[in-house]
Formats: C-alpha cells, sequence, structure tokens
C-alpha cells in the first residue's frame, strides 16, 4: 500500500482506531479527530481536490504549510500547536507502517507560546466561600443535587484534576481502605498516577455516592464516578454549566478568570500547595505535568505575589512618603 492510495479521511479513522491501545479519553479522541479533520479541510481547499478525495500523498510539506496557516487564521497558537502535535504524530504513525516515506511535519513550522500564567480564583477566602455556600444549601436548579455539586467542587479543588481526567473517573477508581483512601488519575497521553484522598473528602464522596444510589438505585465499579441528573456520566458541557453555575450561587462569578471555570479550581489548588511550601517535584506529580517548567509557574506566581504583599506593608508607605518629601541631606 502506497500514499497514493490511502484516502486522508480513511487514514484519519485508522490512526483512531490505533490510538486506542493507549486508552485515550473520549475527549482526547475528540480533540484528535478536530485538529485531524481541520487541517485535512485546509489541505483539500490548498490542494483544489474534494476532501473525500484527498489521499496522503497529496500531504506534501508545502500543502500543509498553507494548510496550517489557513487553520491557524481565527485559532490561538496553542491551539494551532496541539493540531501540529496530533499531525506530527498521525504521519509517525503511518511511516512506522511504511505507507509514507517520510514525516512532511518536519517542515512545517511550529507555533511558539509562552508558557500561560496560572490564573487561581481571585481572593483568598474563595475556596472557603464557593465550599460552604454549597455545603448551606442547593444551588437554584430544576432537580437541585447538593451532594453532587459539593462533591465535584471539592474534588477539584482538593486534586486538581483537569477536567477530562475527572470525566474519565471511573466509581472502581476510587481505592484504599477508610482513612487511607486514593484515586487513581488517567492523565494526558494515558499516563496514570495515584493521589491521595484525606477522611473529610472521603465522608463526602460517600455521602453523593449514596444519594447517587437513592437516586438510581445499585451503582457499580465501572461506572462513570461523576453523572449527571439522568444518571449518565458527566460530559464536558455539563461540567462547565456545573461549575458555573456554583460559582454563581456562591457569588463568587466575579473571581473567575475569563475562560478557565473548571482550570481555576486545577490553577487554585496548585496556587495553594505553592504558597504552603511544596515542591516543584510535588507539583509536578500532583498535577500530572510532563515537565518541570509548567509547574515551576507557579513558584514563580507565588513569589510574586509573596513580593507585592510584602511591598504593600503600611511601613514602606511611610517610606515612600518620606522618600519623596525630603531631599537628600546636603554636607557641611
Amino acid at each position: 500500500m502506497s500514499g497514493d492510495a490511502v484516502v486522508v479521511e480513511l487514514a484519519i479513522e485508522r490512526y483512531l482506531v490505533a490510538r486506542r491501545a493507549a486508552k485515550p479519553s473520549p475527549h482526547t479522541v475528540a480533540a484528535y479527530r478536530r485538529d485531524l479533520v481541520g487541517v485535512a479541510g485546509c489541505a483539500a481547499r490548498v490542494s483544489g481536490v474534494d476532501p473525500g478525495g484527498l489521499v496522503l500523498s497529496d500531504l506534501t510539506s508545502r500543502v500543509l504549510r498553507e494548510a496550517f496557516a489557513d487553520f491557524g487564521e481565527e485559532r490561538a497558537a496553542s491551539s494551532v500547536v496541539r493540531a501540529w502535535s496530533t499531525w506530527n504524530g498521525f504521519f509517525g504513525f503511518w511511516v512506522a507502517e511504511q505507507v509514507v516515506a517520510g514525516n512532511p511535519m518536519s517542515a512545517v513550522p511550529r507555533p511558539r507560546v509562552r508558557p500561560s500564567t496560572p490564573k487561581p480564583l481571585m481572593g483568598e477566602d474563595t475556596p472557603e466561600r464557593l465550599l460552604e455556600a454549597l455545603a448551606r444549601g442547593a444551588r437554584r436548579a430544576r432537580d437541585p443535587w447538593p451532594e453532587r455539586d459539593l462533591a465535584v467542587l471539592a474534588l477539584a479543588l482538593l486534586t486538581g484534576m483537569r477536567s477530562a481526567e475527572m470525566l474519565s473517573l471511573r466509581v472502581d477508581s476510587l481505592g484504599g481502605r477508610s482513612g487511607e483512601r486514593r484515586i487513581r488519575v488517567v492523565g494526558k497521553g494515558g499516563g496514570e498516577r495515584v493521589l491521595p484522598i484525606e477522611v473529610p473528602l472521603e465522608v463526602l464522596l460517600e455521602g453523593y455516592l449514596e444519594s447517587r444510589r437513592v437516586r438510581f438505585g445499585v451503582v457499580r465499579g465501572g461506572d462513570p464516578l461523576l453523572v449527571d441528573n439522568r444518571g449518565e456520566g458527566l460530559r464536558r458541557g455539563g461540567l462547565q454549566y456545573l461549575v458555573k453555575q456554583c460559582y454563581r450561587h456562591a457569588g463568587v462569578h466575579d473571581r473567575v478568570a475569563r475562560g478557565t471555570l473548571v482550570h481555576a479550581l486545577r490553577h487554585t489548588f496548585a496556587t495553594r500547595l505553592a504558597e504552603d511550601g511544596a515542591s516543584v517535584t510535588e507539583i509536578m506529580h500532583l498535577l500530572g505535568h510532563a515537565s518541570v517548567t509548567s509547574s515551576q509557574a507557579y513558584i514563580e506566581v507565588t513569589a510574586r505575589a509573596q513580593r507585592e504583599a510584602a511591598g504593600s506593608n503600611r511601613t514602606y508607605g511611610v517610606l515612600r512618603r518620606l522618600a519623596g518629601s525630603e531631599s537628600p541631606a546636603e554636607g557641611g
């Protein structure tokens, strides 16, 4: 088989099937498909062919450079970088299968993305205010479920999991005996890490699962840990809506950086770790980062915050006024 004979649409589907061996989350697979199909559509326009007629041999470095330029016009650099990585893996697979001779992505520029600054919830008391508001009473909803809402927010704040990681959890992801519970998390690229669950969170999760049994009956180990009000696995959009409504219920929606929602909870977890003296290595493990660089950002942000706090000391204010109102003493 050669690249001349393999239709790109078919090649994409075969690649995604092969990726299942790594057990990626449904969210990850959907992201792969969007990136592959999106760039392929741009490549078809560049080549002047129907998307269904595009074959692997059409995807030269020149075509891909133009396709990525088109693809990136209305997308953030981080999205283009993710697509570039997806396509690089795609061609790596077909080179290994000896269907194409080489990987053309080496000649396609990869955008540079500056490390993003952590955006935790604003306000020192915001996490506590959020959890206390949910514990006091159910938020306004057609079918309120306070035990589930509190479990979701507490789990995010106390483990720092990504949205996709939370959504991929199963009931039997929780393990260990009472008082020594832990939760097994499948992160990016299928890598696993085990996070400790302290007794207060353990009790809260058990209360949620008991409320779920009352609502829907038997809860099995292989079932999704987090479910919607119909008992079906919570999805990304549903999780984002739930978290947004919890912010509004607690009156802290104005303390959330735009576009963060669930990720603000992860950033809050990591920032508090840094503030409490956790090392870069500890933060890296708990967050599931692939490199120290991402974890180091939390240490640096915390250091800046500490300097700003120290600089706001009222005694500094006195010194600034003195420095501004008094001229240097003259000699003699």
